[in-house]
């Protein structure tokens, strides 16, 4: 039973789009919020996972990393049970592997930049941007 997938990723050159999804099982999406992360090659070790994207589960709350701001987009949709994330005008130094985090919680508006309160993550999906 998978609880969580990302999909989405694949090599683009510089300034091109991509857009990641998260299909998270029903019974946990609900009432959770969800973060984006970013693992640099060779960095695949967990503190070296970097934050990029916060939804809330009713997704009136929403925070990104400050590199990202203005180039991507972060959006859910709780009938799919799936979190986006919108990449626009990538840049070489966006390459590796995003994966996303669901972290339970009975706050409407929560969301978390805390690995540590992160209840599921899936394996990522590589994004190559190439310059």
């Amino acid at each position: 039973q998978v609880l969580l997938e990302e999909s989405g990723g694949g090599l683009v050159q510089a300034g091109g789009s991509l857009r990641l999804a998260c299909v998270v099982s029903g019974t946990i999406f609900s009432r959770s919020a969800v973060s984006w992360w970013h693992q640099a090659p060779g960095k695949e070790y967990d503190f070296a996972r970097e934050f990029v994207a916060a939804i809330s589960w009713d997704g009136s709350s929403i925070d990104y990393t400050n590199s990202v701001k203005g180039r991507f987009t972060i959006s859910r949709d709780n009938a799919e049970n799936t979190v986006y994330l919108e990449m626009n005008s990538l840049k070489p130094e966006d390459t590796g592997v995003y994966s996303c985090t669901v972290t339970r919680t009975l706050t409407p508006n929560f969301i978390t930049r805390d690995f540590s309160a992160t209840d599921l993550w899936g394996k990522g999906t590589l994004v190559t941007v190439s310059s």
